[in-house]
């Protein structure tokens, strides 16, 4: 097994680590992250995701556009996309996000992504006031029955789904 290998199996173990709270994960990304040069991708865009995990997404923000604009491989830059978008939504920047995933759904219309990448589009469309109306409400629903074709984030969007018609 190569280092990165190693390396990534090890910060996949500690995604998948329920005992760890949001400061343990973001602890442990960032000490993993910290065996790369300052100017490694994966390294930063695994330290963005913890922090975005954890509800700190002015902390993550910087830390995605640095590992896109460094570049990721395939797999990692269509899910950096897809978060920092999560991000600028949860930020308050909707229309920066429509665009962002919009352009990747255009470059990237049958990529393994592409769903989930519509799914925070959607998400991003249907706006950040959680009042229960009937735009909303389907929105919720066919987000819903997206949920179990996702490769990931099903978590995710299962709850900003709810979040949609929730009081």
């Amino acid at each position: 097994m190569d280092r990165r290998t190693e390396w990534q199996a090890r910060v996949d173990a500690v995604w998948a680590d329920a005992s760890l709270n949001n400061a343990e994960v973001i602890d442990r990304i960032d000490e993993l992250a910290a065996e790369w040069p300052d100017d490694d991708a994966l390294s930063l865009f695994q330290s963005a995701g913890a922090r975005d995990s954890a509800g700190l997404e002015a902390q993550a923000e910087p830390r995605y556009r640095r590992a896109l604009a460094l570049g990721l491989p395939e797999d990692e830059r269509a899910q950096a996309v897809i978060q920092l978008a999560s991000t600028l939504r949860n930020l308050g920047r909707a229309d920066e996000a429509i665009s962002m995933l919009r352009a990747e759904l255009a470059a990237h219309p049958g990529g393994m992504y592409a769903g989930a990448a519509a799914a925070f589009l959607a998400l991003a469309l249907a706006g950040s006031d959680a009042s229960s109306t009937p735009g909303r409400e389907a929105t919720q629903v066919a987000l819903l029955a997206l949920v179990p074709h996702l490769p990931r984030y099903q978590r995710s969007v299962t709850a900003y789904a709810k979040a949609l018609t929730a009081p």
